[in-house]
């Protein structure tokens, strides 16, 4: 069965389309890019992570022969160690984020925020059931006399 021609009005549709199909194809496209660079990224941490574990586990060799000798070429290389146990602690720092490291902060804040809106509540309540007006200073009569101070 052959298709019949198309209208005017579907090709418009069609010319309207493409851009649409073209910004998708961008961000698509972007998306992956994000994705090669996270994948990389996650590389990169299991690498420096391996990579400090061998290193501490060096240190803690340094330090038990340091222990028994105290060679001067030990001292430098445990602090050779040191530096570049530094150096990956600090690309470290910057891992991946998990939202499971904020899992006790935000109870925390619920649990005190909620805390200090119940007393807020019980001490507005208190105050506003039983005002306490401040006492007024006397006022003296329109006969007697006032003292001057």
């Amino acid at each position: 069965m052959p298709l019949p021609p198309p209208s005017p009005d579907s090709a418009s549709n069609h010319d309207h389309d493409v851009p649409l199909l073209e910004t998708f194809e961008q961000e698509l496209a972007a998306v992956e890019r994000s994705l090669h660079d996270l994948k990389e990224r996650y590389t990169q941490v299991q690498q420096d992570e391996q990579t400090q574990a061998q290193l501490q586990e060096r240190k803690e060799q340094l330090k038990r022969q340091m222990q028994r000798s105290s060679a001067p070429d030990l001292k430098a290389e445990l602090t050779h160690l040191q530096a570049q146990i530094d150096e990956l602690e600090v690309n470290l720092e910057s891992k991946l984020f998990s939202w499971g490291s904020l899992r006790e902060p935000f109870w925390q804040i619920v649990r005190f925020g909620g805390l200090g809106i119940v007393i807020g509540w019980s001490i507005a309540f208190t105050v506003l059931q039983s005002p306490n007006p401040s006492p007024r200073p006397p006022v003296p009569a329109p006969g007697s006399p006032q003292l001057e101070r």
